[in-house]
C-alpha cells in the first residue's frame, strides 16, 4: 500500500491542475444539488417497534387524520402583576390571538380561559397546541401565525412565551471558526511557517465543504436528523486538520533531509499517509459500526460522520500534495516575525525527550498515577442518569426556556411533558368498562403515598350522559382511547422515567381483566425507550467494533500486547470523558464556563455515540505514536530506546493534532444547542484525556515496563494475519540503496 501511496501523493503533485479541478468540480457540483435539492432536517429521535412508537403508530392507523408524533407548541400568557387572564380584555385578546393559529396543519388549540388551564392566581395560563406534520415539515406560515399570536397578545398587554418544537429551526453553529482559529496558532506554530499553516485548514475546509454539501443534498431525498450534518462538520474538521498535520509534517522533514519536493511529497504521502489511511479506517468502521444497533439516527449519523472522514483522507492524499506542488518551496519559508527564533521541530523534539525521559526513570509510579488519575475522574459515571433533553436545558432567557419556566412554576413540572396511555380496545368484549378499569389502575396508582402522579385526566372528563354516549360512539369507530397522566417531576426528572415503568407495570394486568391492553407513550417515554434500547445493543456494538479494530491493530504492529493496551487506554479515556460531562450536565460543576445554566440528564445517546467516535480518533493517535516507535524498533532499536525515539519523533506532532482537535470540539461545546454542547464537551475532555494522559503517559509507561514482550505475537497466528506497511518500511528499500540515500536509477524507475 506504502508504494501505491507514494504514487499516487508524487502523481497529485505533478499533475496538481487535473487534481485541484476535479476537487473544484465537485464542490461545484454538490453545491448546485445542495441549493436545488436540500429538504428539511428532523428535530425528533424515533425508533421504530418499542412500546412509545407502537402507540403512535396504533393511533394513525385507527385515525388516519391524528398526528400523535406531530410538532407541538405551548403559548403561555402571563398577565401584569395584580390582574388575571379572566378580565374581558385579556381573555378577549387570548381568544383572538388564538383565533389566528388555525392554519391547515393545527389538529387542536386548546383555550386556558375555557380549557381551565390557568394558575390558582389567574395570572399565567398556556394554550397546548398541536400539528398534524412534524416541526420540519411545517410551513412558515404555521410558524409566522404562532409569531402573529403572541404579537397580538401582547398588544393587550400580556407577556407572551411560546415553548414546544413547532417554532424549532436548527442552524449551523459559527463554532468551526473558534476551531480553525486554534487549528492556525497551532499550525503557524508547529511549521514555523504561514504558507504551512495554511494549507491543512485549506484542505480541511474542502473536505468538510464537499461532505455538508452531499448531506444536504440527500436531505432532499432522506429525511436526516439536524445533528447528522453538525456532527459531520465536527468530525470533518477535526480529521482533516489533523490528517493534513501529518502529512504535512512528514514532508517537511523529508525535504529537509534533501529529496526534491515532488519525491518528498509521494514519500509523505507513502509513509504517513499509510498511516492516515489506517487512522482513518478505525473512524470509519467505528461509525459505521453504529448501525448494528438499528437504530435508524444513530445509524444516519455513523454514516455521515464516516463520509465526512473518508472525504477527509481522499482530500489528504491527493489534494493537500496538490496544493503543496502550487506552494513550491513556500512552504519552507513565510515565518512570522514573532516565530523568528526556533520553535518548532527541535525544541518540540527536545522537550518530548525530557518528557520521555522522565517516564522511563519513573515508569511504575507514571503508570499507577495515570491509571490512579483516570479512574477518579472517571468516578461521576456511577451516578449517570440518561434522558432526552427538553426546554428546561435551552438557554436562560430564551422564549422556549420562558415557557418551560413559567409552566413549570404555577402548574409543575410536570404539565411540560405529560405522559399519554393509549387503551387499544379492539379486542375488548366491552370497550367502555375496559377504558374505566385502566383509569382505576391509574387513580389507584395516583393515589399511593410517595405517586409522582400529579393528575389523572380521564378520556372522558363530563359525567352528562350525552358526553358518555358520545364518547361509547367514538370508541366504537376508532377502538382505541386516550387518557393523560400528568407526572410530578419534569420530564428529564429520574423520578419521571420510574414513572413510565410504575404505570406499565400498573396497567400489565388490562389484557387478563379485560382484552384490552394499554400503551404508555409520550416524548419522556420515547426517550426513555430509546434509552433501553441503547443499553440493549451497546455490548453488540462494542464488541464488533472493538474486535475489528484490534484485528487491524494486530495486523499493522504485528503484536497482540499493543492492540489490547490500545483497547485498554481507550476505556479509560471514555471513563474520564464521561465522567467529566456527568459533574458539567448533571451535578452542575463548573457549567456556567460553557455556557450552561442549568442541569439535568446526559443526552441519551452520548456514551454509544461518544465511544463510536472517541474510538476511532484514540486509535488515531496510538498508531501516529506507536508506528514510529515499532519503526525504529524494526530498525534494529531495543525496545526501552524505541519507545524514546518514536516518542521524541511523534510527540510534537501528537500534542499539535490533539490540541486542534480538542479547540475544534470545545468550539461545538459553547453553541447553545445542548445536544451539541454536550457531543462537544465530552469529545473535546476526551481527546484531552486520550492524548495526553493515556498516549502520552500511560502507554509509553507500561511498554517500557513490559519491554521486548510488548511486540511479541504467537507464531500460529503471524500467518493469519494481513500485514500493512504503515511505516513505509519497504517504500524506503525500494527508493534508497544501501547508503540509505536514493539512488538516481531508483528515482528515475518511479516515474
Amino acid at each position: 500500500m506504502a508504494w501505491q501511496l507514494f504514487r499516487l501523493g508524487r502523481w497529485s503533485f505533478v499533475h496538481r491542475r487535473v487534481v485541484a479541478a476535479v476537487w473544484v468540480a465537485l464542490l461545484a457540483v454538490l453545491a448546485v444539488g445542495a441549493a436545488t435539492l436540500s429538504g428539511k432536517t428532523s428535530e425528533k429521535f424515533e425508533l421504530p417497534g418499542i412500546e412509545s412508537t407502537q402507540a403512535f403508530e396504533l393511533i394513525e392507523e385507527r385515525s388516519p387524520q391524528a398526528k400523535p408524533d406531530g410538532a407541538t407548541a405551548r403559548v403561555v400568557f402571563e398577565a401584569p402583576a395584580g390582574r388575571s387572564l379572566t378580565e374581558p380584555g385579556y381573555s378577549s385578546a387570548i381568544t383572538a390571538a388564538l383565533r389566528g393559529l388555525t392554519t391547515e396543519n393545527v389538529q387542536s388549540v386548546t383555550d386556558p380561559v375555557t380549557g381551565g388551564t390557568i394558575s390558582e392566581d389567574g395570572r399565567v395560563g398556556y394554550a397546548a397546541v398541536s400539528y398534524s406534520k412534524t416541526s420540519n415539515e411545517l410551513l412558515d406560515s404555521d410558524r409566522a401565525a404562532l409569531q402573529n399570536a403572541a404579537h397580538t397578545a401582547q398588544d393587550a398587554g400580556l407577556h407572551v412565551a411560546v415553548g414546544g418544537d413547532a417554532l424549532t429551526e436548527f442552524e449551523m453553529p459559527l463554532a468551526e471558526v473558534i476551531g480553525v482559529a486554534v487549528a492556525l496558532v497551532v499550525l503557524a506554530i508547529t511549521f514555523g511557517s504561514l504558507v504551512a499553516a495554511g494549507m491543512p485548514l485549506l484542505t480541511a475546509l474542502a473536505g468538510v465543504g464537499i461532505g455538508m454539501l452531499a448531506i444536504t443534498t440527500l436531505t432532499g431525498f432522506v429525511e436526516l436528523s439536524s445533528v447528522t450534518p453538525a456532527l459531520g462538520t465536527m468530525l470533518g474538521l477535526a480529521v482533516g486538520i489533523d490528517y493534513a498535520l501529518f502529512i504535512m509534517s512528514r514532508y517537511q522533514s523529508e525535504v529537509r533531509a534533501g529529496r526534491s519536493l515532488e519525491e518528498a511529497a509521494g514519500r509523505a504521502v507513502g509513509t504517513a499517509g499509510s498511516a492516515v489511511v489506517f487512522a482513518g479506517l478505525t473512524v470509519v468502521i467505528a461509525l459505521v459500526g453504529l448501525a448494528v444497533c438499528n437504530i435508524g439516527f444513530l445509524t444516519q449519523m455513523g454514516l455521515g460522520g464516516a463520509f465526512t472522514v473518508a472525504i477527509a483522507v481522499l482530500i489528504s492524499l491527493t489534494l493537500l500534495p496538490a496544493i503543496l506542488g502550487f506552494a513550491g518551496d513556500k512552504v519552507m519559508r513565510g515565518r512570522p516575525r514573532y516565530l523568528a527564533k526556533e520553535t518548532g521541530g527541535a525544541e518540540f523534539r527536545t522537550h518530548g525527550r525530557r518528557w520521555v525521559e522522565g517516564i522511563s526513570r519513573r515508569k511504575w509510579p507514571a503508570l499507577a498515577g495515570g491509571i490512579a488519575l483516570a479512574a477518579v475522574a472517571a468516578l461521576p459515571m456511577a451516578s449517570m442518569q440518561l434522558a432526552l433533553p427538553d426546554d428546561s436545558s435551552k438557554p436562560a432567557g430564551s422564549d422556549a426556556r420562558v415557557a418551560y419556566d413559567l409552566i413549570a412554576d404555577n402548574f409543575g413540572a410536570g404539565a411540560n411533558g405529560p405522559l399519554v396511555v393509549v387503551v387499544d380496545t379492539a379486542n375488548a368484549p366491552d370497550p367502555a368498562a375496559a377504558v374505566q378499569t385502566a383509569t382505576d389502575h391509574l387513580q389507584a396508582l395516583a393515589a399511593r403515598a410517595g405517586s409522582d402522579i400529579a393528575t389523572v385526566v380521564p378520556a372522558v372528563t363530563s359525567a352528562a350522559p350525552q358526553a358518555q354516549q358520545a364518547f361509547t360512539q367514538q370508541l366504537a369507530t376508532v377502538r382505541f382511547a386516550t387518557l393523560t397522566v400528568i407526572p410530578g417531576s419534569g420530564p428529564s426528572d429520574q423520578a419521571t422515567k420510574d414513572l413510565v415503568a410504575e404505570i406499565r407495570a400498573a396497567v400489565a394486568d388490562l389484557p387478563a381483566e379485560t382484552g384490552a391492553r394499554a400503551l404508555v407513550t409520550g416524548q419522556t417515554a420515547v426517550g426513555v425507550d430509546i434509552a433501553d434500547k441503547l443499553t440493549q445493543v451497546f455490548p453488540i456494538y462494542l464488541a464488533v467494533v472493538v474486535g475489528l479494530a484490534i484485528f487491524l491493530l494486530i495486523a499493522v504492529f504485528r503484536s497482540i500486547w499493543v492492540p489490547i493496551k490500545a483497547a485498554l487506554g481507550f476505556l479509560l479515556s471514555v471513563g474520564v470523558s464521561l465522567g467529566a460531562t456527568v459533574a458539567v450536565f448533571q451535578w452542575g460543576w463548573l457549567n456556567q464556563l460553557i455556557g450552561l445554566d442549568s442541569t439535568g440528564p446526559v443526552l441519551f445517546i452520548l456514551p454509544i455515540l461518544l465511544t463510536g467516535i472517541l474510538f476511532g480518533l484514540a486509535m488515531d493517535y496510538e498508531v501516529f505514536l506507536v508506528s514510529r516507535m515499532r519503526e525504529a524498533y524494526v530498525h534494529g532499536a531495543p525496545a526501552r530506546r524505541a519507545v524514546l525515539e518514536g516518542f521524541t519523533h511523534s510527540a510534537r506532532v501528537v500534542v499539535a493534532a490533539a490540541i486542534i482537535m480538542v479547540g475544534v470540539f470545545a468550539g461545538f461545546a459553547l453553541t447553545d444547542d445542548v445536544i451539541l454542547k454536550t457531543i462537544g464537551f465530552a469529545l473535546a475532555v476526551g481527546v484531552l484525556a486520550d492524548a495526553f494522559l493515556v498516549r502520552m503517559l500511560i502507554v509509553p509507561a507500561f511498554m517500557l515496563i513490559v519491554g521486548e514482550r510488548i511486540w511479541w505475537m504467537p507464531k500460529w497466528l503471524a500467518p493469519l494475519v494481513p500485514t500493512f506497511d504503515i511505516e513505509g518500511e519497504k517504500l524506503t528499500e525500494r527508493l534508497d540503496g544501501s547508503s540509505g540515500e536514493p539512488t538516481q536509477e531508483r528515482v528515475l524507475a518511479t516515474h
